[in-house]
């Protein structure tokens, strides 16, 4: 039996997914993560190491601060066309990257795990 020898979690977007004016740097860049996540799932799991990418929809950060102050009326239009009608918060990301590095996660790999609330179905 390999050994489990550990995990990378990689971070990409919801913006990978859909697309939403003027994000398109920034999604190119996310979308790449995910390809080059494969890749390491597929050239380290020989190793026993696992590369799985996490996508978080819209989520209340320093990052996205700004956004949201300056124009309230983007909460709204985010939580309308999220099934679980908010923004998310960095705990709703930070347990299924705790849970990813555990044993218990041992046959996920490779995968792109999106958690946003059900954003953009």
């Amino acid at each position: 039996m390999l050994a489990y020898n550990g995990s990378i979690i990689n971070v990409s977007t919801g913006l990978a997914r859909f697309s939403f004016p003027g994000y398109s740097a920034y999604a190119s860049m996310k979308g790449a993560i995910e390809v080059f996540t494969k890749y390491l799932a597929k050239e380290l799991g020989s190793r026993g190491i696992r590369a799985n990418v996490v996508a978080p929809g819209a989520i209340h950060t320093d990052f996205t601060k700004s956004t949201f102050e300056a124009h309230p009326e983007v909460t709204t239009a985010i939580t309308s066309v999220t099934a679980l009608g908010r923004v998310g918060e960095p705990d709703d990301i930070g347990g299924v990257i705790a849970f990813l590095c555990t044993e218990d996660a041992r046959w996920v790999n490779a995968q792109r795990i999106e958690a946003s609330g059900g954003m953009m179905l």
